[in-house]
């Protein structure tokens, strides 16, 4: 597979191409993802529910997310890596970039933060020291206690407006790409034409640039319940790669999120 960078998927953008992604948490299981090509992998906090088997994402440190990325870049050395900052690791401009520094210096090509415009001016900060950043808007699991659970967002008009404003602001600051989780994908497909930058969803639709799954859903084994937004694609397929392959495939021809996997 040939290097993936924010280059890359700008031009899939520009093209009107999607494109799959996904989480990775260890070398064997990147290095099947890069020889399966795809093109993305997230090393995202989830692994303190999906390896930990913690209730949610709060735990995480930043060690366990450098030493995982440390991990999935042995396996893909071409993928863009992106790395999920933990919960109150950003709490201000300043600790962002000693943290994310971190992340980058394990291998990381990008750094994910939660939250809305009231970030702008860390990700001004941190594009201006040379760390790339997805924002992450809609259903923030590190706002779990603030939401009353894993709830989706964005279906009241002032939250959406508010969200549609926080995309185009995070992008001014210099985030290259958004990332929206569990909204509806009215509102997804509104955010991703009105941004430059690519757009990844997870439980959003067909509708934005590209997918991301946890890779426990796509083969059916997280320990809790599976999103109704996910599927099963080792179900599907009988084999782990053929289960990848349809994944990215599915996602690039737009047969996957279907409705059945879209939150109305």
């Amino acid at each position: 597979m040939k290097k993936v960078t924010i280059n890359t998927l700008m031009k899939l953008k520009e093209e009107g191409r999607k494109f799959a992604s996904s989480t990775a948490y260890d070398a064997s299981f990147a290095q099947l993802f890069e020889q399966q090509e795809m093109p993305v992998l997230l090393v995202g906090d989830s692994l303190g529910m999906v390896l930990q088997g913690k209730p949610d994402t709060l735990p995480v440190t930043v060690e366990d997310v450098a030493y995982h990325t440390r991990c999935v870049r042995a396996g893909s050395p071409n993928s863009l890596l992106m790395a999920d900052m933990p919960f109150m690791s950003y709490a201000t401009p300043e600790q962002a970039c000693l943290e994310a520094a971190k992340l980058m210096q394990a291998g990381a090509n990008m750094v994910k933060l939660e939250g809305g415009s009231w970030l702008a001016e860390t990700v001004r900060m941190l594009t201006e020291r040379a760390v790339p950043v997805c924002a992450h808007l809609g259903l923030t699991p590190q706002s779990v206690n603030i939401f009353g659970g894993f709830k989706v967002q964005g279906r009241e008009q002032e939250q959406a407006d508010q969200m549609v404003k926080d995309a185009l602001e995070l992008q001014a600051a210099g985030a290259q790409i958004i990332l929206l989780e569990c909204i509806p994908a009215e509102l997804a497909e509104r955010i991703t034409k009105a941004l430059s930058v690519p757009v990844i969803g997870i439980g959003t639709g067909n509708v934005t640039d590209g997918q991301i799954l946890v890779m426990h859903d796509m083969f059916g084994i997280s320990a809790n319940y599976m999103p109704k937004f996910s599927k099963n694609f080792l179900a599907e397929t009988g084999d782990m790669r053929s289960a990848v392959t349809k994944y990215i495939e599915d996602v690039e021809s737009g047969a996957f999120p279907g409705p059945d996997h879209t939150i109305a």
